[in-house]
This record gives C-alpha cells, sequence and structure tokens, in this order.
C-alpha cells in the first residue's frame, strides 16, 4: 500500500487537500484544527470504507491555513465548486454561492435590493454567503424593516400591502421616490457600517415586544437576529474568491515547478516532438469567462522551464460578445504577435520556440491558422492528452516524465494566470 507523504500540520482553521499520484486533487474539506481533523482520518481508515478508498488512492495531502473557521467553509465551497475532487459529493455543480445585490442606478428604473447567485449586473455586492438561508432571512429582514418592497399595481391610494407597511408604495401615485432611495441606502449602510449596533436595536426591540407580551412578534424578530449575525460574522471576514489566489494554485497545481529537473530540458522537447532545434521559450495561452462573461485571455512565457513575468499579457477579448473559444484564441494570438504580423518578419517581436493551447484539436487548428510558422501542441486536461507535430491522434503524457510534468505545469500556470484575470475584472465590473 502506497504510504501518504507525512507532513506536520497546524492547530489552525483552514481546508485540506487529498492528493493522489498524479498530483490531482480528489478531495477537499474543512476544518477547526488542521491537525485533529486530519489526524481522524487515519484512525477511521479501518472502520470506515469510504475514509480507506481515500487514504488508499492518496498520496499527499495539502492544506490552506485562513483566518478563521468561516473563511475555511467558504474557501472549502470555492474549492470544490472549481477543482470537483472525486470524493467530494456536494458542491461541485451550480454556483455554492449567494450574494445580497443593491444594484446601481439605471435611468428611471427604480433600484431595490436582491438575492443572487452569479455576478451579472452593476452595483454593490454584500458575499459571498454559503449559508443560503441565513441570507434569504436576512434578505427579507433588510425588505421587511426598510420597507423596500416594490409592487407591480397602481393604485391612488396605494394597495393593501402599502397600507400594512409591506408595500415601498411605488403603486401610489404620490410615490415618495426620494424617501425610497433614503431608506434603501440604510438599509446598505446596515450592512456595511456598525453592525454591532443594527443587532443591539434588534435586541432592544425583542425586549420591548416580550415586555408587551408580543411573544410571536419576539419570536420572528429573534430568527432574524440569529441568522443575521452569521450574515454580519460572515461579511467581517471579507472573503473574496481571490483572497487566496496564490495559495490556491500553489497547493492545486498537480506539478510543482520547482522540482522539475531542468538539465537537457530543451533538447528533450526537441527530440520528443521531432523539432529542428531545442525548445528554451514556450509561450502558453488560455481563454476563461464566466456563462460567456467578462471573457478574458492571457499568455505565459517560461525560458528554459522558468516564468519568465515581464513577457506575461493579460488581454480582454474586444470582438465577441459570446463565448467563441476558438475565436478568443485566434484573436488573443493575433494581438500577442501583432508587431511580427504587421511588419514583415517584425524583427522587434520576440517569437517563442514553441507554442502551447490549453484544449484540443479544435483549440490548436485555430491557432495554427494565425502562426502557422511557430510550431503549436494543445493539453486537453482531460486524460492530460496532447495534440501537436508527430502526434496528430494525440498522445497522453506521462506525468512523471520532465516533459508530462512540464507541460501540464505550464497549462495549469496560464489557466491560474487567466482565472485570477477574468475574477479580478468581474469583481472590478460589479463593485
Amino acid at each position: 500500500m502506497k504510504k501518504i507523504t507525512q507532513k506536520p500540520f497546524p492547530k489552525a482553521p483552514g481546508v485540506y487537500l487529498f492528493k493522489d499520484e498524479s498530483g490531482h486533487i480528489i478531495y477537499t474539506g474543512k476544518a477547526k484544527c488542521l491537525q485533529k481533523r486530519v489526524q481522524s482520518y487515519f484512525s477511521k481508515q479501518k472502520t470506515d470504507w469510504k475514509v480507506k478508498a481515500l487514504i488508499d488512492e492518496s498520496v499527499d495531502i495539502e492544506y490552506i491555513v485562513t483566518k478563521n473557521e468561516t473563511e475555511a467553509l467558504l474557501l472549502e465551497a470555492q474549492l470544490i465548486h472549481d477543482q470537483k475532487p472525486k470524493f467530494n459529493v456536494l458542491l461541485k455543480e451550480g454556483q455554492p454561492f449567494v450574494y445580497i445585490l443593491f444594484p446601481a442606478a439605471r435611468g428611471d428604473v427604480l433600484p431595490t435590493v436582491e438575492l443572487v447567485r452569479n455576478k451579472k449586473k452593476k452595483g454593490k455586492y454584500f458575499g459571498p454567503f454559503l449559508q443560503k438561508m441565513q441570507a434569504r432571512s436576512a434578505f427579507r429582514y433588510l425588505i421587511t424593516t426598510f420597507r423596500l418592497h416594490l409592487c407591480n399595481k397602481k393604485m391612488k391610494n396605494g394597495c393593501l400591502d402599502f397600507h400594512i407597511g409591506l408595500c415601498a408604495g411605488n403603486c401610489k401615485k404620490d410615490f415618495d421616490r426620494p424617501a425610497y432611495l433614503f431608506r434603501l441606502q440604510l438599509a446598505q449602510d446596515a450592512l456595511k457600517n456598525n453592525h454591532k449596533v443594527l443587532l443591539e436595536s434588534l435586541q432592544n426591540q425583542i425586549v420591548k415586544y416580550n415586555t408587551n407580551l408580543e411573544f410571536e412578534k419576539a419570536m420572528h424578530l429573534q430568527e432574524y437576529v440569529e441568522n443575521l449575525d452569521v450574515i454580519l460574522h460572515t461579511l467581517r471576514t471579507k472573503f473574496s474568491e481571490t483572497k487566496y489566489q496564490d495559495s490556491i494554485f500553489k497547493k492545486t497545481a498537480p506539478v510543482d515547478l520547482q522540482k522539475i529537473p531542468q538539465e537537457h530540458i530543451s533538447e528533450e522537447f526537441q527530440e520528443f516532438l521531432g523539432l529542428d532545434k531545442p525548445i528554451q521559450k514556450i509561450d502558453c495561452f488560455d481563454i476563461s469567462h464566466f456563462q460567456s462573461n467578462s471573457i478574458v485571455g492571457s499568455c505565459v512565457r517560461f525560458t528554459n522551464g522558468r516564468p519568465t513575468k515581464n513577457s506575461f499579457r493579460k488581454f480582454k477579448i474586444r470582438t465577441l460578445t459570446k463565448q467563441d473559444d476558438y475565436a478568443a484564441l485566434q484573436e488573443v494570438v493575433s494581438r500577442r504577435y501583432k508587431s511580427y504580423l504587421s511588419q514583415d518578419g517584425g524583427a522587434d517581436c520576440d517569437l517563442p520556440d514553441l507554442v502551447l493551447v490549453d484544449g484540443g484539436k479544435g483549440q490548436l487548428h485555430a491557432v495554427q491558422k494565425i502562426i502557422p510558422y511557430i510550431p503549436c501542441i494543445s493539453l486537453a486536461k482531460r486524460e492530460e492528452r496532447m495534440f501537436g507535430p508527430g502526434f496528430p491522434d494525440g498522445v497522453v503524457l506521462d506525468v512523471k516524465t520532465s516533459i508530462g510534468k512540464l507541460l501540464i505545469a505550464l497549462r495549469d500556470y496560464a489557466h491560474h494566470f487567466a482565472i485570477n484575470y477574468h475574477r479580478a475584472r468581474r469583481n472590478a465590473q460589479y463593485r
């Protein structure tokens, strides 16, 4: 039986990542105390067949320390959604988070507060929240307390909900828009300013209800307090999908670049691909988007197996509004080598010895049309299959060889670079 690499685990909150022989994440979990949680797996493997199967397939366990247990919970959800480990069941599909959104004003459209799963609109977002029931309760509290519910009726004296204090009154002919916008701002301030004062005011109201024997009202308000407290605690962590991006890449990448032997790697590439000269400079391209929104591209360069960061490039896709990976790749590649393509050979354009594309045959052919004079290969995540010179039907890379390790590391590095740029643009766009 394979032995899992032993390493000390801290007595701190965080997430732990079980890795298989290929370096891929096969299980992700969260912990209040990493040391105790990870040790528990080894004591359970004799009595729990699922734990035994996980231990048998694992060769290493990585971890990321977080500030508190709430951040560990949120980071776990993000990693499971992004990595889709085989031993995890929940949170793989769909969006694991929800947000409370205050949309940006648009002309005469009356803004309101919304509970959303994705950042598609411009405005002020609060979250992400993993506890969906608590988020909905906090959302209802804001709608009710600040009287923000908008109806679709038109009545001179207002609808029934308006008269019982639920509707904002937009159904009335003399609707007080400035007063509504003021209450909307107060609701936003309640989430981003003094949380302690907000909770104290709720507690004081509960005391008044109980004093007046209005126990049902006090009970409902107590539910709001409990759920709102969870939401405000989450907000205080200031968690975002980019907060741990460097640690995520370092701990989830199947291959550690520093561990790849560099001696004779250029000649090995040349022989492996059957090219005329050694491969020293490699450019790797990747495209990133979310549901066809904020499409971006990236290009990272590696020289002799090490990143050349002053040659990294980020691209905001200009010609597309819908997802088309082939067209997006062609735009990015054309812009990356623009000086060469437009200046009769472009002596000032520092061309690579090899271009690597994240994808399969289709992505490879799309790029080859733009730069037929540069050797190109593509690497599909499924099976780690490479297409290129001498391999028209593809070849599954051996992850134990220097070439296999380096190509996978380059692909993952470019993907990480593109993902970070995409998330940064999305966050800026909807801030």
